[in-house]
């Protein structure tokens, strides 16, 4: 196994992540430098910055992340993080990021090669978001998001919306995106006036939260990792 396959295996770092580390000359085999055509053996001794590497058992976790909870591992103003909620005897990270004040499906995992292909834009996850926004958007509106909307980091990517619910001061559209910049809904709804008041992802690469609770997570099934594995070609 290469030495960026072996990193990301462990669940160090994606394989481009790992291949910075190698490039730092960071990755020791054996006690010599690694380099990027390294091949890693059963008995090789791999360390990082002086710590030892082993292959971990790959997990996967699905989250119902609730309000108020950051999406990292650690958070340097003391609030609860979604590492907090998921008590796993395996150490897992979030594979992309929901603001604070969103809920939903986050997936969680040490699989730092799948973490890394679900977050690149080029294989088009499929995340599907509740929106409630102030307003009535109007067809022209919908029509806008479907085909794209001009940000300051460029046009997304043309999305599906509907409307949910339709009320006289909020209104819920379905928003199914695949991308994943920064606040990208919101930036989006903002854009063509429409204020988010609420944000909920409700599927995360056809994850469905069925039976989890707002701070309830649960192990995936084989055959939802082998549906995730083929959604990116892994």
């Amino acid at each position: 196994m290469r030495l960026n396959a072996f990193l990301a295996r462990a669940g160090v770092a994606s394989r481009r992540s790992a291949d910075e580390l190698i490039r730092e000359r960071r990755v020791t085999v054996n006690g010599e430098a690694g380099e990027f055509n390294t091949v890693v053996g059963a008995d090789d001794v791999v360390e990082v910055d002086g710590q030892r590497v082993e292959v971990q058992p790959l997990h996967y976790v699905l989250l119902n992340k609730p309000s108020g909870v950051v999406t990292t591992a650690d958070d340097p103003q003391g609030r609860p993080t979604v590492v907090d909620l998921v008590s796993h005897a395996t150490r897992v990270m979030p594979v992309g990021r929901l603001d604070v004040d969103t809920t939903g499906a986050l997936l969680l995992t040490n699989d730092g090669e799948l973490a890394h292909r679900l977050a690149h834009p080029s294989f088009g996850v499929p995340k599907v978001y509740d929106v409630d926004v102030v307003g009535s958007p109007s067809p022209d509106v919908l029509a806008a998001l479907r085909s794209g909307i001009d940000l300051e980091d460029g046009r997304t990517a043309p999305a599906e919306a509907r409307i949910v619910r339709r009320g006289t001061r909020v209104s819920r559209i379905e928003l199914t995106i695949h991308e994943g910049r920064n606040q990208q809904v919101k930036r989006m709804c903002a854009a063509v006036g429409l204020p988010v008041e609420h944000l909920h992802r409700r599927r995360y690469a056809g994850l469905r939260l069925v039976g989890l609770d707002p701070g309830q997570w649960r192990e995936l099934t084989p055959d939802e990792v082998a549906s995730l594995r083929h959604t990116t070609g892994s």
